[in-house]
């Protein structure tokens, strides 16, 4: 495997509280003192940044079952343009990642086609309809990194209960899709001033916050830990912030999307603008962003949901939610957030490397020696338009398409190897 030094980068490392101008030599795949190497490649990182490689938590790679809006291989190749170097699959495929013989599935596909390190979720209950429990012992032996059942909810509470206790048993977080069915149910966006003034259905904040208020109920209880995915509101940032303080085990991750837009945009009646739960109001934005700051949310996911332009090309009421979000998540994110002063890029980073990395268990997840060389490098200076056309990714269902953002990933590393590289 080639050797690799990186010059002179601006080396933000969470986990040690590194941020300097500095050096990373690389060698069989982990990141060695430079005096070790022989013969390296060297790359000269002048004005840019060097961290952790990104890990994203939250990602539909649609295989198997829907191979015509996104591959594993497709999916992966989206991640490395995006800078993240390790992917959680998310099992609501077809068939469900309910079973050991799937989880070997994704991961034979993904050790000959995919470019970063794909990790699988299982499914907390059989096909993923909240009815019963799947066999969590045989997806961990079949080695799951977390439960889920992203896209639903259970709504059997007592069903939920042994399903974190097993999963105690086993060492598997739980992330959680948080939305009460009954409220929710026939709603297409954000329930509230815009909703009836474009006569649609809408789905109150309430739907998210039964639930988030429920699991953390359970992580008390249980002692264990409950990730809540794409938090939308301000009532489940306050929730999350006061059960944090408490020393509850829970988490709460914030989607780009939600950091950056709001429900007054559905008016523009494009049905990249829908997704569930759906963007909020202004001041619900807000709150996420005042949780991104304060520590409340610790993880910046993407939720990456491919449709094909057919599947989303129908009226607002009957497209599919989700957009993808691999390859717009930092600039999306640094142009929101760094770019306009909310926060400093050093608070950015943690939320793309540790921040998930904790959720996963995963210690140490820094740029020591020894440690495997997953590596992001971006340009926090270089500006330019999102253009939706040079998407890796098979499907192009962003609202982001056009914008003007900072932040260009450049190069993604994974084990050693330069998987993606833009720019140097």
């Amino acid at each position: 495997m080639s050797e690799l030094l990186f010059k002179n980068a601006r080396i933000i490392d969470p986990a040690r509280n590194i941020d300097q101008i500095g050096d990373i030599a690389v060698a069989d795949g982990v990141i060695v003192d430079p005096g070790k190497l022989n013969s390296p490649e060297v790359i000269d990182l002048t004005g840019k940044i060097l961290s952790p490689g990104f890990i994203d938590v939250h990602v539909h790679l649609r295989q198997p079952g829907n191979t015509t809006a996104e591959t594993i291989a497709s999916g992966s190749a989206a991640a490395a343009a995006g800078g993240f170097t390790s992917i959680v699959a998310m099992p609501n495929t077809s068939p469900s990642a309910d079973t050991a013989g799937a989880i070997e599935y994704l991961r034979r596909i993904a050790a000959e086609q995919a470019v970063v390190k794909v990790l699988p979720c299982g499914n907390m209950t059989k096909g993923g309809k909240g009815e019963e429990m799947a066999g969590i012992g045989s997806l961990k032996s079949a080695g799951v990194v977390a439960l889920s059942d992203d896209g639903k909810c259970i709504q059997d509470h007592g069903l939920m209960r042994h399903v974190v206790e097993y999963a105690k048993s086993f060492e598997l977080p739980i992330l959680d899709h948080c939305e009460e069915s009954t409220l929710a149910s026939g709603g297409v966006m954000n329930e509230g001033k815009w909703s009836v003034l474009l006569g649609m259905h809408g789905i109150p904040g309430a739907a998210e916050e039964l639930i988030i208020a429920r699991n953390i109920i359970f992580a008390r209880q249980i002692n264990w830990r409950i990730h809540m995915q794409h938090v939308s509101t301000r009532d489940s940032v306050d929730m999350i912030r006061r059960a944090r303080a408490k020393g509850i085990p829970v988490t709460g991750e914030a989607t780009p999307h939600h950091l950056s837009l709001t429900d007054e945009n559905v008016k523009k009646f494009d049905t990249n603008y829908k997704m569930n739960p759906p963007l909020r109001t202004e001041d619900d934005r807000q709150a996420l962003i005042e949780g991104i700051v304060d520590g409340t949310i610790t993880v910046i996911a993407t939720d990456h949901a491919p449709h094909t332009e057919t599947a989303k090309l129908v009226e607002f009421d009957h497209a599919p939610f989700g957009i993808i979000g691999l390859e717009t998540a930092l600039p999306v994110c640094f142009t929101q957030l760094v770019a306009s002063g909310v926060i400093t890029v050093d608070k950015l980073i943690p939320k793309l490397t540790t921040g998930p990395a904790e959720v996963l268990g995963i210690k140490n997840y820094s740029l020591a020696e020894g440690n495997a060389a997953d590596i992001t490098v971006f340009d926090p200076q270089a500006e330019y338009v999102i253009d939706k056309s040079k998407f890796r990714s098979k499907s192009r269902n962003t609202p982001f398409d056009g914008m003007t953002v900072r932040g260009k990933i450049n190069l993604t590393v994974v084990d050693g190897k330069i998987v993606y590289r833009e720019g140097c």
